[in-house]
């Protein structure tokens, strides 16, 4: 039993220790972990936005192109008292304007898939508008697929169903069959978004051990009995000079040593694989899932200038079918207020043209039409006096 124990202590020495606090990869690990069959939760997404730069500056700009709109009603006091309304109207306690409340309500379903906000009626009026933390709230259906059920957390933490779901406003983006949850402009990114974070942070870890220079200093003791006796000392006062050629906040200082002693730098042989190629594959990818052109997110891709005009045209059906899915929302804001007030009319919600270039190229084809028509005019003209004559 003796050698039993003395052979398990000598295995156990043999044991290799592993660091339980070094950092080997990137911090966004809810990526790493990402599994395609599941439902991506919400921290996932707002981790994807933080780790690529590109996939926010994105969705900001789709935000931002959303652009503005006006109401109208057909009865004159009623245009007034609504674009007063959607002026002035508090939203979440800290901002006003409608303007307001749409930007975080797209922002929130391009984002997430699912939108909620909430009308806050006091003194007869709308008085707020709110955008809710979807996980404060859960929608739910029951027998009935038809009717959604809208619940929000309580004190003790758990979702009750709210008491006026007629205030509450919802949006969906592209839900899936059977499905009362939007799917978000973001599914699919979080593999390729990975592999992004692993070459960048790859780069930044070979920079770090090949830019910033390394030095191997070795001494060798000669063959003499004294060298030799007194090796370890001398190696100590070598590496303690060296540190103090070296320091990064002293003055620039030679380094003066007697004997045998050799300077490398270390990794200098070593090349930084070229990322270029890698990088820009992965990024076609995200471009190409969230239909921004590259040219707006700062990437100068080669491109023609018919290709950025179609591009362009392409941006501006998307941005038309995002107005589709946000226009209820507002009209029931807007009719809430019309009713609350006394008016039982209508509201037309009409957008803004979304870029000056639009703009151009529809004056610029009535001018190509209007030419025609005239050329077609005075071809006519000119058979019909022929004819007569």
């Amino acid at each position: 039993m003796a050698l039993f124990r003395k052979k398990e202590k000598r295995e156990k020495r043999t044991v290799a220790a592993v660091s339980q606090t070094a950092a080997s990869r990137h911090p966004f690990t809810s990526l790493s972990s990402y599994y395609p069959g599941r439902n991506a939760d919400f921290a996932l997404y707002r981790s994807l936005r933080e780790a690529v730069p590109i996939i926010d500056a994105a969705i900001l700009k789709t935000v931002r192109l959303l652009g503005s709109f006006e109401v109208k009603t057909g009865d004159d006091k009623a245009d007034r008292m609504l674009r007063h309304f959607l002026r002035s109207v508090n939203v979440s306690g800290t901002r006003t304007g409608i303007d307001s409340f749409v930007s975080t309500f797209f922002e929130q379903l391009l984002t997430y898939g699912t939108a909620v906000g909430e009308i806050i009626v006091s003194g007869g009026e709308v008085s707020h508008l709110y955008n809710a933390r979807l996980e404060d709230v859960c929608l739910s259906s029951g027998e009935n697929p038809l009717a959604v059920t809208v619940s929000a957390r309580d004190k003790t933490g758990l979702f009750v169903p709210v008491r006026y779901p007629d205030l509450i406003l919802k949006c969906v983006h592209n839900p899936e069959p059977g499905s009362i949850y939007g799917t978000s402009v973001l599914k699919g990114l979080p593999f390729v978004s990975d592999v992004f974070l692993k070459i960048m942070n790859t780069v930044g870890v070979n920079w770090e051990r090949l830019g910033n220079v390394r030095f191997a200093v070795t001494y060798k003791p000669q063959d003499d009995a004294i060298d030799k006796a007194y090796a370890r000392e001398r190696a100590q006062c070598v590496a303690d000079e060296w540190s103090k050629a070296m320091d990064p906040n002293g003055p620039v200082k030679d380094f003066i040593a007697v004997g045998d002693v050799s300077i490398k730098a270390i990794g200098a042989d070593n090349q930084i694989l070229d990322s270029e190629v890698p990088v820009r594959q992965v990024l076609e990818q995200i471009v190409a899932k969230l239909g921004i052109p590259p040219f707006l997110l700062g990437l100068s891709w080669s491109s023609t200038e018919r290709m950025s005009y179609q591009q362009a045209d392409i941006l501006t059906s998307e941005i038309d079918a995002y107005r589709r899915e946000i226009e209820p929302v507002i009209r029931k804001i807007c009719l809430w207020q019309l009713r609350l007030s006394g008016f039982g009319c209508d509201v037309d919600i009409i957008w803004d043209d979304i870029t000056l270039q639009d703009l151009t190229e529809i004056s610029r084809s009535g001018y190509y039409n209007a030419q025609a028509e005239k050329i077609l005019y005075e071809i006519g003209g000119e058979k019909n006096a022929n004819e007569s004559s």
